[in-house]
């Protein structure tokens, strides 16, 4: 998977939970939940989505590493995703 890909990837993921995302530019270390107000609840409906659509585990040891575009980005990529 291209680096393209996975962002287009994550922002799909962000879109079906926070519809806004789809059109919102957003920076690639800009914190996720506080940019798309997403609470607990969405961001963990993230955390499985980006697990449905990759297949990579992701640890909640990991979430942290997950919380820019940036991070998911580099994450899924060390994952092989």
């Amino acid at each position: 998977m291209t680096d393209a890909e996975r962002l287009a990837l994550i922002r799909d993921v962000l879109g079906g939970i926070a519809p806004e995302a789809a059109d919102a530019e957003i920076a690639g270390d800009a914190d996720l939940r506080e940019t798309l107000d997403l609470d607990s609840m969405d961001f963990m409906n993230v955390v499985i989505g980006l697990h449905e659509r990759t297949g990579v585990d992701i640890p909640e040891a990991d979430y942290s590493e997950l919380f820019t575009l940036d991070g998911a980005m580099a994450y899924l990529a060390a994952k092989g995703a």
